[in-house]
């Protein structure tokens, strides 16, 4: 569970261990038990996270202002339309389309 940080008016702020579903909710002070809001002074504590998790913060704080395309396909992708697809179809000048290879009965649209 998460650390929280809030803050009481009376006695000023305090740390507590809360579920996330709970998080935007009021705490009671420990001292005075009157519900103190929540409050952001610190900053998270990624030093404490695995390092494959801090990086990928890293990396969306990174496409927040600086999107660029992660994907790094080589010459003839097929996704990144690099070179023509390997088909089988046959298409006329005039536009009608068959398959040679195909089931001969079907009419193509």
């Amino acid at each position: 569970m998460p650390v929280y940080e809030y803050m009481c008016e009376t006695h000023g702020v305090f740390e507590t261990i809360r579920p996330m579903a709970d998080h935007a909710a009021p705490c009671p002070c420990p001292v005075c038990g009157q519900d103190a809001p929540r409050v952001m002074l610190t900053v998270p504590r990624l030093a404490m996270m695995e390092a494959g998790n801090r990086r990928a913060h890293e990396t969306n704080e990174r496409s927040s202002h600086e999107p660029k395309s992660t994907r790094t396909h080589g010459p003839g992708c097929s996704c990144c339309g690099g070179s023509k697809s390997n088909s089988k179809t046959l298409r006329r000048p005039d536009g009608s389309k068959s398959f040679p290879t195909k089931r001969p009965w079907m009419i193509s649209h």
